[in-house]
């Protein structure tokens, strides 16, 4: 199997970008997993920063991971990837002179694209887990982004939470991202199509969903027409990995106990401990819900 060049994968990737099409994402975790997507022909794949976070540290997503463990493992998948590949840099691991090292390390790392949210991470003293920066902090990340990418082939890709805020808010945003010069907007928390469409017509660059598999949303060639190109619908691959190996383990002790029919979504609930996550955020840090 011949090499394909980081450059040729953000080609390839940009190319996507471009097309009347909309693709499902596959979750690439490690540089096995990656081989696996790109044989199976999945156009892209993604590290998402959650699954970094339980793949390296067996913790829950609360912006636990540093730059260099989420660093550490884009480079191995970019040392064998032959699809491109998105690395979720959640808020660039700090403020905009962050977001600078943080793009600079990816892409020596190989991907294809990032994306940089304004959530406010790690979660604030007494703030909601949910909220998000300023535009203008978000705008300043964006060009931080673009400043210091050295390939012009690397896609900045500028995410918010559609959730969070009314729709009129969320397209101030996404629109001042896209004049920022961002190369595509990222979504999350679009509830339908009506939702997506109010959004999406404000905007001419790419978007990339996250849907969490929301049915309300299951439409590849709908979601097409409105400029939805990329989605990322979750991570099934590596909560069947987690659930694979509990049930493999548990079959070489030959152990007959109920908790055999645990799902994945239980089983990672109670290997990364999140109960102790929580008790520590209220006692020392006065966490609003």
């Amino acid at each position: 199997m011949s090499k394909i060049s980081h450059s040729d994968l953000r080609r390839n990737f940009r190319e996507l970008l471009a097309t009347p099409m909309c693709v499902e994402t596959a979750s690439v975790f490690d540089p096995m997993s990656a081989r696996i997507a790109a044989d199976l022909g999945f156009e892209v794949g993604i590290l998402g920063g959650s699954v970094a976070s339980l793949q390296v540290l067996a913790a829950p997503d609360f912006a636990l991971i540093t730059l260099s463990e989420f660093v550490e493992q884009a480079t191995r998948i970019g040392r064998v990837a032959q699809l491109p590949f998105i690395a979720d840099a959640d808020h660039g691991y700090g403020n905009a002179l962050n977001v600078m090292r943080t793009v600079e390390e990816l892409e020596r790392a190989g991907v294809a694209a990032l994306t940089i949210e304004d959530t406010l991470l790690p979660a604030q003293f007494a703030r909601k887990s949910t909220d998000l920066i300023s535009i203008e902090e978000g705008i300043g990340k964006v060009k931080a982004a673009l400043e210091a990418r050295v390939d012009p082939g690397l896609s900045i890709i500028a995410r918010t939470n559609a959730g969070v805020l009314p729709t009129s808010a969320i397209i101030e945003r996404t629109l001042a991202y896209e004049k920022a010069g961002a190369d595509g907007i990222c979504i999350v928390g679009i509830k339908d199509f009506e939702h997506l469409e109010q959004i999406s017509e404000k905007l001419s660059v790419p978007l990339m969903l996250v849907t969490y598999g929301n049915p309300e949303l299951n439409d590849s060639q709908r979601l097409a027409s409105l400029g939805v190109r990329v989605v990322v619908a979750g991570h099934a691959a590596y909560f069947a990995a987690i659930k694979a190996t509990y049930d493999s383990l548990r079959a070489q002790r030959q152990l007959t106990h109920s908790t055999s029919n645990l799902s994945a979504t239980e089983l990672t609930h109670t290997y990364t401990l999140p109960e102790n996550y929580v008790a520590w955020a209220k006692e020392f840090m006065d966490v609003q819900e």
